[in-house]
């Protein structure tokens, strides 16, 4: 395993092939995996996920994922991206289903609501927003004036600890874009379906 091959959790509630063409794109090495084992060999973990919380927990635990995860994260401090739910599934709660989360960091997933002048925002968000930067780092240095994702989400993290936050961005709300602490990153957008502003940012992971 090379270090600029990125390992691909496959547990059930990925989008995978997306983020398989996006990294071959970049000029990385993608590597879908379905089983727990063969995190012993990984250099560079991706989370992603789609759909309910409840759901992608239910789908790690059924698969064996959390307890080989703990140790390739937590224990050997193997890098690791979360994307949109994946982001999300590394916190400790979701407002939205009652399965505790891997507890990575020290956030909790919110839902949405706006009243007031708000109240006229849809929920999902959905569509291309801009981000900005809080803190210079490997993954998006503050150098960039634009970066502009494209997200679809219900739900946002809410990190105890502002040190963690990496992004930000405003629907209606400042919300949590992406976090980083250690070697773990998470970003609530896809940064797959989000054309050179996700380039940049795989080819960032990749040499992490």
């Amino acid at each position: 395993m090379t270090s600029r091959t990125i390992s691909i959790i496959d547990y059930g509630a990925g989008n995978i092939a997306s983020v398989v063409n996006m990294i071959r794109h970049v000029g990385g090495e993608a590597e879908v995996i379905d089983s727990p084992d063969q995190l012993t060999s990984a250099t560079k973990l991706l989370l992603p996920g789609v759909g309910a919380f409840d759901h992608g927990m239910q789908c790690l635990g059924n698969g064996g994922w959390p307890e080989k995860l703990q140790g390739a994260v937590m224990e050997r401090k193997v890098p690791i991206l979360g994307i949109c739910l994946g982001m999300q599934l590394m916190c400790l709660s979701s407002e939205e289903g009652t399965q505790p989360g891997l507890g990575w960091i020290d956030a909790r997933v919110r839902r949405f609501k706006f009243d007031g002048n708000e109240r006229s925002l849809k929920v999902p968000h959905m569509g291309w927003s801009s981000v900005q930067v809080e803190h210079d780092d490997l993954l998006v240095p503050c150098d960039v004036t634009e970066r502009r994702f494209y997200f679809v989400h219900s739900y946002y993290v809410e990190c105890a600890d502002r040190k963690d936050v990496l992004l930000s961005c405003t629907y209606g709300k400042e919300f949590v874009a992406g976090f980083h602490h250690e070697n773990i990153w998470g970003v609530q957008f896809h940064p797959e379906k989000s054309h050179r502003f996700g380039m940049e940012l795989f080819r960032r992971f990749l040499e992490v």
